[in-house]
């Protein structure tokens, strides 16, 4: 019956997978959540992470699925063949088995990207194209004939989980220069001599088709349970939390990601358009975030220093809390280096000191949205696992000077799950 029939969304996140299964009213039947068995750069282990979070779904529930859809880290992206095999060996310093992550800017292919795309995301040494025509030259340094693919994250895994790697979903491709508004490839792109390592771009919430035999059997699917084209992990974190006109999403993950509805789409470096559900969501994913703060601190101290802290006033310090240097928005910059230091002898303070660092640069990305035309954000939903920790809302809130909202339990796994659920039968 239409109404036995459940949807699964898979969320890969930059720090791990979580699932998600939902009836066709959107109401969550399951979770699962747990690390990469391998690093991140390497694409088995997001394979292997899905299949081990599958099986732990009890029985009935997988028999029970009638349609998926995952969402992925935008920008990192992969190199493979046409089976969705990956490349083996070393060009030019990079490990062709391996991704480039969505942090991994290219700064010395920047240019060529500009000349190539024109504008928008693709046109810069942090997009997907730099690091596509990185892939390109390592294979070609390594001596490694193709043909190939140049697939992202969440796409890659679609094409093992339709048995075809051909599609690619739009928003996971504006980084490599898909144009949504005119629904073709910006500037010279399509006429590259590599052009055929590109996907066949689908809309978000399309039918793909069904499970292939292959990943139906891995994963104890049945047949009929039909792939649906996701989205980025930060849009599918934005379906979960269904804000208003006037809201602000801020996932608060490994890095920041803002998010906002907009009545028409904004271009600008570092700034990504997406149409999600017929509305243009803008926004910004900055360098920056919680996988600093692991760095220096476990979960058990974040949380017991997290107590130490007073939130209604400064710390007076001006940490600038990059992972590494180069930063992608507010401002795009691969140079911008970390400031890290002076370490206050406290280390409730210097926790304090890169919480509020963190909340400036969030700060700075709302006023760069609406510098650019997106409307006032008049509130924050926050998202993510940074969501949890009522002190840095409340760092947030002052700096930010609006209401914010911690949400931590709507996952972009949920996004996802609600997404694939529009594909069930309805009767």
């Amino acid at each position: 019956m239409a109404e036995d029939r459940l949807a699964l969304g898979v969320d890969l996140g930059s720090s791990g997978l979580r699932l998600s299964a939902v009836t066709a009213a959107g109401d969550v039947v399951a979770e699962a959540a747990g690390p990469y068995p391998a690093a991140f750069e390497q694409p088995e282990g997001w394979r292997q992470g899905l299949i081990g979070l599958c099986l732990q779904l009890p029985a009935d529930l997988r028999h029970r699925m009638d349609a998926l859809a995952l969402d992925g880290t935008s920008g990192t992206l992969l190199l493979c063949r046409p089976d969705g095999s990956l490349a083996e060996g070393i060009g030019r310093g990079v490990n062709l088995a391996e991704a480039l992550p969505y942090h991994r800017a290219c700064p010395e292919l920047g240019a060529a990207a500009a000349a190539i795309a024109g504008r928008g995301p693709a046109a810069s040494a942090s997009g997907s194209l730099a690091r596509g025509l990185r892939l390109l030259e390592a294979a070609a340094d390594a001596q490694l004939s193709g043909p190939w693919l140049l697939r992202h994250q969440a796409d890659w895994l679609m094409g093992w989980l339709l048995g075809d790697w051909r599609w690619g979903e739009e928003g996971n491709n504006l980084r490599m220069g898909w144009d949504l508004e005119r629904r073709s490839w910006a500037g010279r792109i399509a006429g590259q001599p590599w052009s055929q390592a590109l996907p066949l771009i689908r809309s978000s919430g399309e039918v793909l088709g069904p499970v292939g035999a292959v990943a139906a059997a891995t994963l104890d699917l049945p047949g009929h349970c039909r792939v649906v084209a996701g989205s980025t992990d930060a849009n599918a974190a934005v379906l979960a939390a269904a804000p208003g006109d006037h809201d602000g999403v801020s996932v608060l993950g490994t890095t920041l990601v803002l998010k906002q509805w907009c009545p028409q789409p904004i271009q600008a470096p570092g700034v990504s358009s997406h149409r999600v559900a017929g509305r243009w969501l803008v926004g910004g994913a900055s360098n920056a975030g919680g996988g600093v703060l692991r760095r220096f601190f476990s979960d058990a101290q974040l949380t017991e220093l997290s107590r130490q802290i007073d939130p209604t006033t400064s710390s007076g310090q001006s940490l600038r809390p990059l992972p590494c240097r180069g930063e992608r928005f507010p401002v795009e910059d691969p140079d911008l280096e970390p400031v890290l230091e002076p370490r206050p002898v406290s280390d409730a303070l210097f926790l304090q000191g890169l919480l509020e660092g963190l909340a400036a640069i969030e700060r700075a990305g709302w006023e760069r949205l609406q510098q650019l035309g997106a409307p006032p954000v008049q509130r924050v939903i926050s998202l993510g696992g940074g969501a949890r920790n009522p002190q840095w809302r409340a760092i947030r809130e002052r700096l930010l000077q609006r209401p914010v909202l911690n949400r931590p339990r709507l996952s972009a796994a949920l996004g996802m799950a609600r997404l694939a659920a529009t594909a069930l039968p309805t009767r």
